[in-house]
């Protein structure tokens, strides 16, 4: 490990408490709780009629409707959070090594809702009918490949892929690949 040192210098974010940094910080300072009745699906049969939604999320006002519809929602919100992260960096992409950008985004478990909605598809209609982009919808590790692909980052870039602890770890691996000098940025 070299001696370099590793600051953050860009953040986004899509929370339940806010659908930016500046929301989410505001957020947290007021103690609002992100905690309500789900409304994303019928709880009628459920135990649990609470959890933490985004509720005012509309990916149309985010990213193009074909861009979206190829993507399941936690790769979507992982593109919208990083394309904050990059503006409040200040960093200029044109200026910097893109062969020296890690991207390393976590999910603790990825498209959930790509695959419920293609099993059911599988069951009502067929092994046909399944989308043909159900496992590149599906895996963890897409979030990372879609933002590598639109802002050509050509280093490292993985999930890690660790319950409650994912970001934490994912912010440790960008630190880590900066220190040994395999990344200027991540």
């Amino acid at each position: 490990m070299t001696n370099r040192r590793v600051v953050i210098s860009g953040m986004g974010a899509l929370t339940p408490i806010g659908m930016s940094t500046p929301e989410f910080w505001k957020g947290l300072l007021s103690g609002k709780s992100g905690v309500r009745e789900i409304t994303h699906f019928d709880t009628t049969n459920y135990a649990t009629k609470f959890a933490a939604q985004l509720e005012d999320y509309d990916a149309s006002r985010y990213l193009e409707p074909k861009v979206a519809r190829r993507m399941d929602k936690f790769c979507q919100y992982a593109m919208i959070a990083s394309e904050e992260a990059l503006i409040d960096s200040g960093i200029n992409l044109d200026t910097i090594n893109k062969d020296l950008v890690a991207v390393l985004i976590g999910s603790g478990i990825g498209g959930m809702d790509t695959f419920y909605q293609q099993s059911l598809v599988l069951k009502d209609r067929g092994p046909r009918a399944v989308s043909p982009f159900f496992i590149p919808m599906l895996i963890p590790d897409i979030a990372s490949g879609h933002i590598s692909i639109k802002y050509g980052f050509r280093g490292p870039n993985f999930c890690a892929v660790s319950a409650c602890a994912t970001g934490s770890h994912n912010i440790g691996l960008g630190f880590n690949s900066i220190m040994r000098g395999e990344s200027d940025y991540a």
